[in-house]
C-alpha cells in the first residue's frame, strides 16, 4: 500500500484528487491539506509514501513546499502537478528532489501509474514538458548580471540593488540594459519572466 499525501487549495479539486486515488487497490490517502503551510506539518504527522502537490498553491507554493518535504521528510516522494508547466520550473523542480512533474489535466490513471513508478525510485515527467526543458537555453547571463536580476525579481529598485551588492547605480543601470539585450526583453518585468520560465531564476 502506497501511502499519499494530497495538497490542492481548491476543495473541489483536492476531493476530486483524494477519490480518484483511493479507487485504486494499492493507493490510499493518508491526508489531505488545502495550502502549502501545512504540508510538512501533515507529512510529519502521518509519514506518507509520497505526496502529490499542485505546484500552483498561493503562499507557499508547491515548489518551495516540495523542497522544504524534502528537508524535513526525505523518504516521501513529491510529484508536482502544474496547471501551467514551464521549463524553468521544471528544472528547478528535478534541482530541489522533486520525482514526478505532470500537468494538473494528466489522466487519473496516469497519474496512479506514475505514483506508483515514483514511488518505486523512478521519475515521471510529462514527456512534452522534458522535451522542452532540453531544448531550453543555456544562461546568457553573467554571475552578476543573474545577482542584479534576481534582485530586480524581487523588487529591487536600482538605487535598493546597488545597495545591496555595493555598486553605483549607473552600473546597475547598465547591468540591467546588457541583462534586456541578452534576455530580448522589452522591460525588467519581461526579463525576469524570460529567466524564470526560462528556468535562469
Amino acid at each position: 500500500m502506497i501511502r499519499i499525501l494530497v495538497a490542492e487549495h481548491l476543495p473541489l479539486v483536492r476531493r476530486g484528487l483524494v477519490a480518484s486515488l483511493d479507487g485504486e487497490d494499492d493507493l490510499r490517502v493518508v491526508a489531505d491539506v488545502g495550502s502549502g503551510e501545512d504540508i510538512v506539518p501533515a507529512a510529519l504527522d502521518v509519514r506518507p509514501d509520497a505526496a502529490v502537490i499542485d505546484a500552483d498553491l498561493p503562499g507557499v507554493d508547491g515548489l518551495t513546499a516540495a523542497a522544504r518535504l524534502g528537508e524535513k521528510a526525505p523518504r516521501c516522494r513529491v510529484m508536482l502537478l502544474s496547471a501551467q508547466p514551464s521549463p524553468g520550473h521544471f528544472k528547478r523542480a528535478f534541482a530541489a528532489g522533486v520525482l514526478g512533474y505532470l500537468s494538473i489535466e494528466v489522466a487519473p490513471e496516469h497519474l496512479a501509474d506514475g505514483i506508483r513508478r515514483m514511488a518505486a525510485g523512478r521519475r515521471v515527467v510529462d514527456s512534452e514538458l522534458a522535451v522542452a526543458a532540453l531544448e531550453a537555453a543555456d544562461c546568457p547571463l553573467t554571475p552578476r548580471e543573474h545577482e542584479v536580476l534576481r534582485l530586480a525579481a524581487g523588487g529591487g529598485h536600482s538605487k535598493d540593488i546597488a545597495a545591496e551588492l555595493g555598486l553605483s547605480v549607473g552600473t546597475v543601470r547598465n547591468h540591467l540594459s546588457r541583462i534586456l539585450v541578452k534576455t530580448g526583453a522589452r522591460n525588467r518585468v519581461d526579463a525576469v519572466r524570460i529567466a524564470t520560465d526560462s528556468g535562469w531564476l
